[in-house]
């Protein structure tokens, strides 16, 4: 199993943020083929109490890498990332990560 893996920054405009994260990407995303899973999190702090570095992380979970390839090759995810440059580009980082199954 692969995970895109998005980690957002703290936007300036956190109402305005959510609002087309949930409402317009969020259900983009979620048509892209292969798509298994579409986990988010909203990152409260740190260990010590400070505000943690990033706003919010999302991971979508795929069978394998050409699955994943092939999502994001796709109509839908041209379009999920065409809408993530536009209101979130500035902010994001993008990861792909093999997922570790340990003990």
């Amino acid at each position: 199993m692969v995970k895109l893996i998005a980690l957002y920054r703290h936007p300036e405009d956190k109402k305005a943020f959510d609002d087309h994260y949930w409402n317009v990407h969020a259900p983009l995303a979620e048509k892209m083929p292969g798509l298994k899973k579409l986990e988010v999190t909203r990152l409260v702090g740190t260990p010590m109490g400070g505000e943690a570095p990033y706003y919010l992380l999302a991971e979508m979970y795929f069978e394998d890498r050409g699955a994943l390839d092939a999502a994001m090759s796709s109509a839908e995810g041209k379009a999920a990332a065409k809408d993530l440059m536009g209101f979130a580009g500035s902010l994001v980082t993008m990861m792909i990560g093999d997922v570790a199954e340990g003990k």
